[in-house]
């Protein structure tokens, strides 16, 4: 059962690491973010005039800086491109 488990959770990253790569219209706030802990990033609180742009940070030390969407939820579609190829350049996905 755990097997089952993990392999249903592989199969959801999957999903939504393909959905990513496909650049849809209504990528969210949220979805990113999952996308980022998948790697091992967490947000790094800025100080009271951080705006809207978050930095991400993992272990390893490295940073992105992306901004939040608002008044929605819904990424635009430079910042999937930031996303996808800063994960690219640094080897967590694979160049199409």
């Amino acid at each position: 059962m755990v097997g089952s488990i993990k392999r249903s959770k592989d199969v959801i990253k999957e999903k939504l690491l393909q959905r990513l790569l496909s650049k849809p219209k209504d990528f969210t706030w949220e979805e990113l973010i999952g996308v980022l802990a998948m790697f091992g990033f967490s947000e790094k609180k800025n100080g009271k005039t951080g705006g809207s742009r978050r930095k991400f940070v993992n272990k390893n030390l490295e940073v992105i800086s992306l901004h939040e969407p608002h008044p929605g939820n819904i990424i635009k579609r430079y910042v999937l491109d930031q996303l996808i190829e800063f994960l690219q350049k640094r080897n967590y996905l694979q160049d199409e």
